[in-house]
């Protein structure tokens, strides 16, 4: 551990730093922990609490960093970020994650990618048990195409023309919140405006009559040629006609001509019948 510092995650300053990271260290089966747009994406939201965020945890060696300690949402969850030369690193940050994110009753739940081979031996003999699994799908464009076409009766939604009110309300309803919806405008622009989004590349699929219906947002890495979709949902009155489909193929048109490779997708088994494969597997690891 010579040269090595460990110190607090300086949320004014570190972004980029910790982003760079992550990008220097990408691999598609994330073994070396999540995707750079994944951490990005969770301080953008407005349901990350980033007041905790000084409890996130940076080991540093020559002023780089070589591991990183964090959560997404909230106390009370760790991911862990860092290269097979540093493994030495992981009981020190899993000393970190339970002492600093656990929640109020000491409670903490580790999210380890499967590919992560010494960080998941490390919780399993700390008593840890899997929990969960959530399998994520990827596209490599060397080996699938996407080209489905729009559906009568549907249009793409030029960006720079969209309804901010209209696109939360679609959302809403698209991820089968019930009630009234919540338009909150402000709080998607906010997560519009993080450093590295690329909201020019969102795909918006509208009826003819004006109504939007389906949505596709992009954050797009082209140090990594990865495509990170986030989000994807359609209207329940228009599923299974082809539209979350049809806003994938234009993704995949839209970010091969910038040289993208990969592109990101999620656990629903839509993914793999239009030719998704797995990706990785996020585990989730508590003690009982």
């Amino acid at each position: 551990m010579k040269n090595i510092v460990k110190r607090p995650y300086r949320e004014m300053c570190d972004f980029y730093k910790v982003y760079n990271f992550m990008v220097k260290n990408f691999t598609p089966d994330c073994k070396n922990g999540c995707y750079p747009p994944f951490f990005e994406y969770s301080l953008a939201t407005p349901w990350s609490d980033n007041s905790q965020n000084h409890r996130f945890a940076i080991w540093e060696k020559d002023d780089e960093i070589v591991a990183f300690c964090w959560y997404e949402s909230g106390i009370g969850e760790a991911f862990f970020n860092l290269t097979d030369d540093y493994n030495f690193l992981i009981p020190e940050m899993m000393d970190h994650a339970e002492q600093r994110l656990s929640d109020d009753k000491g409670k903490i739940k580790l999210k380890i990618y499967d590919g992560q081979k010494a960080v998941l031996k490390e919780a399993l003999d700390r008593g840890y048990q899997i929990s969960w699994r959530e399998e994520q799908g990827i596209i490599d464009f060397s080996e699938t195409k996407l080209d489905a076409p729009l559906p009568k009766g549907y249009v793409f939604e030029p960006v720079e023309k969209c309804d901010a009110e209209k696109l939360d309300e679609m959302t809403w309803r698209g991820f089968d919140n019930e009630g009234e919806p919540e338009i909150d405008v402000e709080s998607g622009l906010h997560t519009e405006a993080a450093p590295n989004a690329t909201p020019e590349l969102d795909v918006i699929i509208k009826t003819e009559e004006g109504e939007y219906v389906c949505y596709a947002g992009m954050w797009w890495v082209p140090e990594n040629k990865l495509a990170y979709l986030e989000p994807l949902c359609t209207v329940p009155e228009h599923r299974r006609k082809g539209l979350a489909k049809a806003a994938l193929s234009e993704l995949y048109r839209r970010t091969s001509l910038l040289g993208a490779r990969y592109m990101s997708g999620g656990t629903d088994e839509f993914y793999y019948k239009i030719g998704y494969k797995k990706g990785y597997e996020l585990l989730y690891l508590e003690k009982f």
